[in-house]
């Protein structure tokens, strides 16, 4: 009996063994099987001196790390060209078809091996589109200042102009020495006037990202370039330096990403690999910067643990619908009106992208303008319909607030009466005043009262 309880008990236990072995291999299985093709991103671990990501649509940070050391940017300084060609384009100062030929300066440029180029002719004519396409593709350094020269006259005036709109801009951390994120030691004796000779392009994280975020904005054509994996210029094929392109050619497709259509790389030996990208997933677009990545490939793949974070962390989502009240603050008081209160609501919906599980650390403040009230706080008849009398700003009340690139909230709406209060007549306003006018004298004859004793 004894001998036949233990080889149950054996028995048993292998049945056990099997069980759990097919287990785990269902659930290996069915991991294969539904994983994406990014693996999924609770926490980010950048390998990078600084990074950020970004909502593109609203600037919100998701994430940053030391995202405001001041450092090199290299070519992703071309961000800021391309969007001072743009805006010249836009404000009909050039055009795409304007034509130039290149100077000394930058056909020595394009002549030495040791930048990226793509082999500028002299005495040769190259449209504004050949020459941008050319910049934002192949990063090339000759179109480049070819470009700045032509909208400015010298490269030297067209820095000026990269700093003013680096300020208009708001750019928190910038100095900008040259158009293309070359150090200036490597121009020789062409280095812009009003530059020192060993100077550089300075930008931090949170700044590149900010002036990404003005580029694809204001100018989405700017992705129309960025996204060509490969281009055709003068008669040779010109590839982009962006590898997580979809499309990419050969061993490069290794490093292609879902949605990714832009934006800029840059590389100088005191910058270090670095990477302003975009990409684009069911609506949503983020932005995401590293600077003084190790390798080249690395720049990607940490640029894709970011954007991994972001598309698989964060969701848009409406919060609080149109006519949204604070039951703490539903109406408001209203002077000289036929009704002395008056409700008011949201005009449009609050929505931002919101991190898992995070949606109840979200709420609503108002924000009433001090012009649409009189000294005692109140509105004052006649008040219509929809009349904005402030706004509703959607606050966030969780640990991990990053804030925002903008200035102002962008996830703000009018708050706006939801019914017309008219102005009462003057017969009633009169019996008002002299109510108001009796209830002074007794308050104040209650209050002499009060003192006799």
């Amino acid at each position: 009996m004894h001998i036949l309880r233990v080889e149950v008990e054996k028995l048993i236990q292998k049945l056990k063994a099997s069980v759990a072995v097919t287990l785990v291999l269902i659930l290996s299985m069915t991991s294969v099987f539904a994983s994406p093709d990014h693996t999924y991103a609770a926490t980010v671990d950048v390998g990078a001196k600084s990074a950020i990501l970004i909502d593109a649509d609203t600037g919100k940070v998701l994430f940053e790390k030391e995202a405001d050391l001041t450092l090199p940017p290299a070519s992703m300084t071309k961000m800021m060209t391309e969007y001072l060609i743009l805006e010249a384009i836009e404000e009909g100062t050039i055009s795409w078809d304007t034509t130039t030929q290149i100077s000394q300066y930058a056909y020595d440029i394009s002549a030495n091996p040791n930048f990226s180029g793509v082999g500028l002719k002299q005495n040769q004519d190259y449209t504004v589109r050949e020459l941008y396409k050319a910049m934002a593709i192949n990063s090339d350094n000759a179109t480049t200042i070819a470009l700045a020269e032509l909208l400015a006259g010298t490269e030297g005036e067209f820095v000026k102009m990269m700093n003013e709109k680096a300020a208009e801009m708001e750019l928190p951390d910038y100095e900008f020495v040259n158009s293309t994120g070359l150090n200036n030691s490597h121009l020789g004796d062409n280095f812009p006037e009003g530059t020192a000779p060993d100077a550089t392009n300075l930008m931090s994280a949170r700044s590149s990202a900010l002036l990404a975020y003005h580029l694809t904005n204001d100018y989405p054509e700017a992705l129309d370039y960025s996204s060509m994996p490969t281009a055709e210029f003068d008669g040779q094929t010109i590839t982009n330096w962006n590898w997580m392109l979809p499309g990419m050619p050969g061993q490069l497709a290794q490093f292609s990403y879902e949605g990714v259509d832009g934006l800029k790389t840059g590389y100088t030996e005191l910058a270090g690999n670095c990477f302003t990208g975009t990409a684009e997933q069911n609506g949503q677009r983020l932005i995401a910067v590293v600077m003084k990545s190790e390798t080249r490939e690395t720049r990607f793949q940490q640029t894709g643990k970011l954007f991994d974070y972001g598309f698989q962390q964060f969701e848009k989502q409406e919060l609080f619908q149109a006519g949204y009240q604070q039951e703490e603050q539903k109406d408001m008081p209203v002077a000289k009106g036929k009704e002395d209160r008056v409700q008011v609501e949201t005009s449009e919906a609050l929505q931002t992208l919101v991190k898992n599980g995070e949606e109840e650390q979200y709420t609503v403040q108002y924000n009433i303008s001090e012009d649409q009230l009189d000294e005692e706080g109140n509105l004052v008849a006649p008040v219509k319909k929809g009349q904005k009398i402030g706004t509703a700003e959607l606050v966030y009340n969780g640990e991990d607030d990053y804030g925002n690139l903008l200035a102002s909230n962008p996830n703000t709406v009018d708050l706006v009466t939801t019914s017309a209060v008219e102005k009462s007549n003057w017969f009633m306003l009169m019996l008002g005043n002299i109510g108001e006018f009796f209830s002074d004298i007794f308050t104040g004859a209650v209050d002499m009262v009060k003192g006799w004793f």
